[in-house]
């Protein structure tokens, strides 16, 4: 069966994606609480070459209640190669985060990117397909995992049609996980500090900028962080680009656009490849995380994802750490250790240096 890997390739075919248009549907309508902010966060400003060399945080003398930590993965597809891994083993759904749940589930907030449907019937696959879905039964993993939020904009989530994301959406509110697209939000309060969650995808065709600054503007006076997770780009690649054809829209156009509108933070996936850092306008971008439970095991680069653990104190991004793991078996991530470890975070930083010279030349 390791034969098949050979065979397993890029996942950037088009899929039918939840509706056409971006719609003002908030789910909630109360009003951010505000906590009152410690008197210990004169912290200096968070730099990209912190999350390479993370910053010690306990210097800071920080207080412990105004800190909470939000991490962030790489593509969950529990499908294809992966799903067959899990059936093989009696439907050990557990099996695929077993390595990783105590530190997924020790955030305070845990979001992944959800990258197929849950449905019933789902027809085992184990060879080259394009077609992806995963069993309902998956949650169970998500639930070991600790995940809060699945985000549900990308280019395989409609691959059985818009009934089967609304099924997949049914089964994560019955294991409890909020989720999140282009017009609906999600809301995690944390102690009094609400998190907010949108989803986009531009993979298959372009993002609607009119509506995600619409989404964003509705969703920034309810929430003290908003998030923004994004499906985008070109594939394979270290440093944010499009790809004609298929995700025409430039990454870094659309998460400035984003931040520009009011979000926060962004959150990238789609590239299977992890890519370079950036801070705008004060606010920090991750392009792509690179893959987290998935089969690609025909490249080493595809094998390989991170774990961001992003640290706020009250309202303010103060911490990053990257925590690299390694994808065994075709579906589980296991933490890196030593050498290896050290090789992904500084393949990271040259992506992130080679990334800033990109918008140098383009002048920022």
């Amino acid at each position: 069966m390791a034969a098949l890997a050979v065979f397993l390739t890029a996942c950037a075919d088009s899929a039918d994606a939840p509706g056409p248009d971006a719609l003002l549907n908030p789910t909630s309508s109360a009003e951010a609480t505000t906590p009152t902010p410690s008197p210990n966060a004169d912290i200096p400003a968070l730099t990209t070459a912190d999350a390479f060399l993370p910053r010690d945080l306990s210097q800071y003398n920080l207080d412990p209640s105004h800190v909470r930590t939000l991490i962030a993965t790489g593509d969950v597809i529990p499908a294809r190669h992966t799903d067959y891994v899990i059936r093989q083993m009696g439907n050990d759904f557990g099996y695929t985060v077993a390595a990783t749940k105590d530190i997924t589930s020790a955030a305070d907030v845990t979001v992944i990117n959800l990258e197929a449907p849950l449905i019933a019937g789902c027809p085992e696959e184990a060879g080259e397909t394009f077609t992806f879905c995963g069993q309902p039964g998956f949650t169970s993993a998500l639930n070991q995992a600790g995940v809060d939020v699945a985000t549900l904009e990308n280019n395989h989530i409609g691959n059985y049609g818009s009934e089967a994301i609304i099924e997949t959406e049914g089964y994560l509110d019955a294991g409890g996980i909020k989720w999140a697209d282009r017009s609906t939000p999600a809301i995690v309060d944390v102690r009094g500090l609400k998190f907010g969650f949108l989803a986009f995808n531009g993979v298959g065709f372009p993002v609607d900028r009119v509506g995600m600054a619409q989404q964003i503007e509705a969703l920034r006076p309810q929430v003290d962080v908003l998030a923004v997770a994004f499906h985008w780009g070109m594939e394979y690649v270290g440093v944010p680009q499009p790809a004609p054809g298929i995700a025409d829209d430039d990454p870094i156009e659309i998460a400035h656009a984003a931040i520009d509108a009011g979000a926060d933070f962004i959150i990238g996936n789609h590239p299977h490849w992890i890519q370079g850092v950036e801070i705008y306008r004060g606010k920090w971008i991750t392009y792509a995380h690179g893959n987290f439970i998935f089969d690609q095991e025909w490249s080493y680069e595809t094998t390989v994802g991170v774990v961001g653990k992003y640290t706020f104190y009250d309202d303010t991004l103060v911490g990053v750490e990257f925590i690299p793991v390694h994808i065994e078996n075709y579906a589980q991530p296991v933490p890196m250790v030593g050498q290896e470890r050290q090789d992904t975070l500084d393949i990271m930083k040259k992506d992130t240096e080679d990334l800033a010279s990109l918008l140098a030349a383009r002048g920022g």
